[in-house]
């Protein structure tokens, strides 16, 4: 048989297969791989809950709806919140693939015969129970302990031992906080409400700027180097304008908040409506500096459909992995690749610099990993950025505390970038105090010295 026909015949067996698992009902117990989630599917309800080997804590309930235009692709919606997720048939009878829009990767579910054994019995609220969820998710879901130089056994035997029935609240916050803040991970946080506490990990270097001196930098940009005003789309996260000599600035805020009713949909078709402006004049531009500097991030996809408007090939941004054994964090599940494709919209193919640091957080990062192999190259100058690449895995405790832990990374040519960052090729400070009290910017300046000899080069 020729390579083609078996290659047809594979894809028939394929489309065969996974027609037969989308025919098969939803109804039962499903699991999945990495994450700590067990779905109960029953009729057009599902309900979400957050496992550990010793706890079982409902996370949500979703109802399906009949919104879907791809076939073999039930569509629900949950209700406590605005998100949309989405069932595809998987590889197998008894596997599906579950989308949360705005993801840039897929959770694998495969079919449970039963629940499981920690979801047969509600745990009680007590200052023990709650320590154990703690760490019982943290053994199980974190990936980066190896990263981070951390025993995790030896931190939680030595916390736990600390805790009895008379724990307070407050001293508990301050015990769980205290086991993670080592880690600087900036999507590892803690939430409290009823004792009115919370915490968010971070990583620091003499440059970093809290959140209320952070205008004071974009102040400067504006007042000494931006030519006229600056445009602004999708609720003041993006902002256009033009620097000297015909060079356009773009500055995104957050991949996050570009509609009004928080949908993911909405918010993309807001983006490429906000990018056929920004664009429109690309042909009368020198060059692009894309300033990310500052941005907290948000979601990946949103930032791959900027890329796109930057490309005239196809290539890999980068690959999704989850932590996908709770007993060995060295495992991670099969990788999930994000492709840049050229969009056929209004974009720019000259020469981009993008002005980066450690403020460039999430979303921000994997925006500049989707840079990353555009042709031609992508100019990285300032700092290393954050190094918080996973989405946030969010759970709670039984006394409804709400915390946040890392399982995923984000690799480019078999190399993750958590925990460091995405280095500069231009190593340059990031609004030090001496640039903001000068009412200057240094990576910039270098950013537009780039651009231009990037130009005088194609003009010889």
């Amino acid at each position: 048989m020729s390579r083609c026909a078996i290659g047809i015949a594979f894809a028939t067996l394929l489309a065969l297969g996974q027609a037969a698992a989308s025919a098969q009902p939803l109804e039962g117990a499903w699991t999945s791989i990495g994450y700590g989630m067990y779905f109960d599917i029953a009729g057009a309800t599902i309900t979400g809950y957050e496992i550990t080997k010793v706890s079982c804590l409902k996370a949500f309930t979703a109802t399906r709806k009949d919104e879907s235009e791809t076939p073999n692709e039930s569509t629900y919606v949950i209700t406590e919140q605005p998100v949309t997720f989405f069932i595809r048939p998987g590889n197998a009878l008894e596997v599906r693939r579950v989308h949360f829009d705005g993801s840039a990767s897929d959770i694998v579910i495969r079919r449970l015969e039963s629940p499981p054994a920690a979801c047969s019995s509600p745990l009680v609220d007590t200052p023990l129970n709650n320590f154990d969820v703690f760490a019982r998710t943290w053994a199980e879901q974190y990936g980066f302990f190896d990263l981070k130089h951390a025993d995790w056994q030896s931190i939680v035997l030595n916390q736990r031992s600390r805790i009895t029935a008379t724990t307070t609240p407050a001293e508990l916050f301050d015990t769980l906080t205290s086991m993670i803040a080592p880690f600087n991970d900036a999507h590892s946080s803690i939430r409290a409400e009823k004792i009115e506490k919370s915490w968010n990990g971070w990583r620091r270097n003499a440059n970093w700027l809290e959140p209320a001196a952070r205008p004071r930098a974009f102040e400067v940009v504006d007042r000494e180097y931006v030519r006229g005003p600056l445009r602004s789309w999708l609720n003041g996260q993006m902002q256009f304008g033009y620097l000297a000599d015909s060079v356009a600035y773009l500055r995104i805020k957050e991949f996050s908040g570009y509609a009004s009713d928080h949908r993911f949909a909405s918010g993309l078709a807001a983006l490429e409506a906000a990018l056929d402006d920004v664009f429109a004049e690309s042909s009368t531009w020198s060059g692009l500096i894309i300033d990310v500097r500052i941005n907290g991030g948000g979601a990946d996809p949103y930032g791959l459909a900027i890329a796109s408007r930057l490309t005239t090939k196809d290539y890999v941004a980068y690959s999704k992995e989850a932590r996908s054994n709770p007993d060995d964090p060295t495992q991670w599940t099969e990788a999930q690749p994000s492709l840049v494709r050229p969009s056929t919209r209004a974009g720019f193919k000259g020469s981009v610099v993008e002005l980066i640091g450690i403020d460039s957080v999430s979303a921000a990062e994997t925006f500049t990993q989707a840079l990353m192999k555009r042709e031609p190259k992508v100019i990285r100058v300032g700092e290393n950025t954050q190094g918080a690449f996973s989405d946030v895995l969010r759970r709670k405790l039984p006394n409804g505390w709400r915390f946040g832990v890392s399982n995923e990374r984000f690799v480019t040519d078999g190399r993750s970038f958590e925990g460091f960052g995405i280095p500069p090729d231009i190593d340059v400070p990031v609004f030090p105090e001496s640039d903001l009290s000068g009412g200057r910017d240094g990576a910039l300046e270098k950013a537009l010295d780039i651009v231009r000899a990037a130009r005088t080069s194609e003009a010889r």
